[in-house]
């Protein structure tokens, strides 16, 4: 038999056979501790006010700012990221038509836009206010911060790099076609543009501005194709564009590189970096951000973003944007050997703040090899009093200078420099004395340099981590930091952004961190777990 209309955009043509038996109020079919009900509470407890302002109007019959941030908290706890299939969900589940209180199901246009133009800009305040509202309900310690990074892969194809190195090699070559270039143009046309050794962007636009003239006045033609000659000004004409062109290009490219080493050139704020996650396992670099999560009790307190490749010059930063953000200050600061600096130690020291940071050579100081390597300061006897070190031939390396140097963060520390007093006919000269030089080895003298605040911070942090409290709190960094972005990376299967731009990625990075912390206070509701805050050290 054939169909008719089967090709008509109504499908209802034969529905009209069934009758609806769910209950209208879905509400009734949600179970009584799903968490999809601590959600509604949470995001209802929250002042919203700063997201309605980022609206101009708000239309009727349309879902709220409140039921958006709902869906999209309530996606990203169940590991949805897609827009569309967000939608699809709205049309769909239960839970999220719960969430929507009746009203439609928007678009992935819409979503796409509340998450990047009306969630981002206040993304850190509502981190901000949940975290606070852990520690009004003592979800929290407020004591123990840990603090754990990890570099997560951008929106962008990994081939659109752009080095500062190859930049500034080209754009050097460029400067040094210059010189000969606007001489030998004045030389030809008679008219002086440079008077010093510098040339600038307005020195070349000076000379096209001279050349346009000359072709005007002249009435000279420009030609193009086969079989057609330029003249002489025509083609000084178009190298000097094709030089101005390229200036404007590595000038473009170093003002978006900043202090970075590297951007990609379809997400400018994107840093190439090692990624653990290679699919060809050979260390490849790919554009990303060095995502950083502060964990309490489990619980993900703040989140920050940069293009940092290392995590040492991201831990004073992230302090202060806790500082300025909470209500609180962590006394203990817990993290691994990437966050160890003199920087680092001095500013957690004048905030108050005890640092729980394992050495960077912690564990190769462990190995026998390490333990005999005469050349290292370490295995030296030293005299405090006196200030020198004494080597494995009896020798003396006493004090001969101080030197300052400058980190790129603007941190200024000091070094002390200690020299052999007699290094010739040493019989172990060749295992003492290490590195490339250019000297041969019998006119070389062993050298050491030494910050001793650096030394001395080491040291303590060192007793710290080593006590009954220390080995407890480094226990929990490893498995509450790095659990964190375990669940996030792993059981969320959360590995690329879906935007671009640090604000947006930050915002993405934020919609996680509040995800995991409502799974995981729900998590902890139904366990019985509530307001434990370290898991005990065990004891064989």
């Amino acid at each position: 038999m054939l169909v008719k209309n089967l090709t008509h955009k109504d499908y209802t043509t034969h529905g009209g056979f069934y009758q609806l038996k769910l209950p209208l109020n879905v509400e009734c079919m949600i179970p009584n501790d799903d968490s999809v009900r601590l959600l509604g509470q949470i995001v209802e407890e929250m002042n919203l006010s700063e997201l309605y302002k980022t609206y101009s109007r708000l239309r009727k019959k349309q879902a709220t700012p409140t039921q958006m941030l709902k869906i999209m908290l309530y996606a990203y706890m169940n590991s949805n990221y897609s827009t569309r299939k967000i939608e699809r969900a709205c049309k769909r589940d239960i839970n999220y038509m719960y969430l929507l209180e009746g009203s439609p199901a928007p678009d992935y246009t819409t979503i796409a836009r509340f998450r990047s133009i009306h969630f981002a800009p206040v993304s850190e305040n509502l981190l901000a206010q949940f975290t606070q509202m852990l520690a009004e309900n003592k979800e929290i310690s407020m004591k123990n911060l840990f603090i754990d990074g990890t570099k997560l892969e951008a929106a962008s194809n990994k081939y659109t790099f752009v080095w500062k190195g190859s930049v500034t090699k080209n754009q050097k070559k460029l400067m040094d076609k210059l010189p000969t270039f606007l001489k030998q143009t004045e030389e030809n046309f008679g008219f002086k543009i440079l008077y010093g050794e510098e040339i600038k962007m307005h020195h070349l636009k000076k000379l096209r501005r001279k050349l346009c003239k000359i072709k005007n006045d002249e009435d000279i033609q420009f030609v193009s194709g086969i079989g057609k000659r330029k003249s002489p000004l025509q083609k000084i004409f178009e190298q000097l564009d094709e030089y101005i062109s390229r200036l404007k290009k590595y000038n473009k490219h170093l003002h978006l590189m900043g202090d970075r080493n590297s951007y990609s050139k379809t997400d400018p704020d994107a840093t190439f970096m090692r990624m653990k996650e290679d699919a060809m396992k050979n260390g490849q670099l790919k554009p990303g951000y060095n995502i950083q999560f502060g964990v309490d009790a489990e619980y993900i307190v703040w989140i920050s973003a940069g293009p940092q490749p290392t995590d040492t010059t991201t831990l004073i930063p992230f302090l202060d944007s806790i500082k300025s953000r909470l209500k609180y200050t962590y006394r203990n600061i817990v993290a691994d050997s990437g966050y160890e600096s003199e920087e680092n130690y001095v500013y957690l020291d004048e905030n108050g703040q005890l640092a729980f940071i394992k050495p960077s050579n912690y564990e190769i100081s462990k190995t026998r090899k390490y333990k005999t390597d005469i050349s290292r300061k370490e295995n030296m006897s030293y005299d405090k009093e006196n200030d020198f070190y004494i080597c494995s031939s009896g020798k003396k390396l006493v004090a001969t200078g101080i030197k300052f140097s400058k980190s790129k963060t603007g941190y200024r520390s000091e070094k002390t420099c200690y020299t052999c007093e007699d290094c010739t006919q040493c019989p172990i000269k060749s295992k003492c004395i290490k590195g490339n030089s250019k000297k041969p080895l019998e006119e070389r003298t062993k050298h050491l340099e030494v910050s001793k605040l650096f030394q001395q911070k080491r040291e303590a942090a060192i007793t710290r981590i080593l006590s009954d409290e220390g080995k407890e709190l480094r226990m929990n960094r490893s498995i509450q930091s790095e659990g964190a972005f375990g669940e996030i990376k792993q059981d969320m299967g959360f590995r690329r952004f879906l935007c671009k731009g640090k604000k947006n990625i930050l915002a993405e990075c934020i919609l996680l961190g509040l995800a995991h912390n409502v799974n995981k206070l729900h998590n902890k509701i139904q366990s019985e777990r509530c307001s434990t805050y370290l898991h005990p050290l065990k004891t064989a």
